[in-house]
């Protein structure tokens, strides 16, 4: 098979397969245009950090949690939709490449993988 789909950018997996003109992981769900990981990964050498959906984030900027996330010493965790403003960027710290101040939790690092741009 001369014409090989890429890995998938989130969970590496082997199995992507053609929709239109995205490319679908079924093992994570996470979708992509093929022309769009031959420059993010250019791009993203560069220091660019992006969001859960692809979003080239910079500091300042108001973002939103995509996914419940459980804060260590907490008896909740930081809800998703909580909106988070100001943010900035830092260098990767444990994965962690976002300085913020929560509502009610204070200041934290997060992921860009859990956050999408407002």
């Amino acid at each position: 098979m001369t014409d090989a789909l890429p890995l998938c950018p989130e969970c590496s997996s082997e199995h992507a397969y053609e929709m239109g003109a995205l490319l679908v992981c079924p093992m994570c769900g996470h979708e992509w245009s093929p022309s769009a990981t031959e420059s993010a990964d250019e791009t993203d050498a560069a220091g660019v950090v992006r969001d859960a959906v692809g979003n080239v984030l910079s500091d300042g900027d108001t973002v939103v949690v995509t996914t419940t996330i459980k804060v260590k010493g907490s008896p909740q965790g930081i809800k998703a939709g909580t909106k988070v403003r100001g943010i900035r960027l830092i260098d990767p710290v444990n994965g962690h490449d976002i300085d913020c101040k929560v509502d009610g939790f204070g200041a934290m690092l997060l992921k860009s993988s859990l956050v999408k741009k407002a």
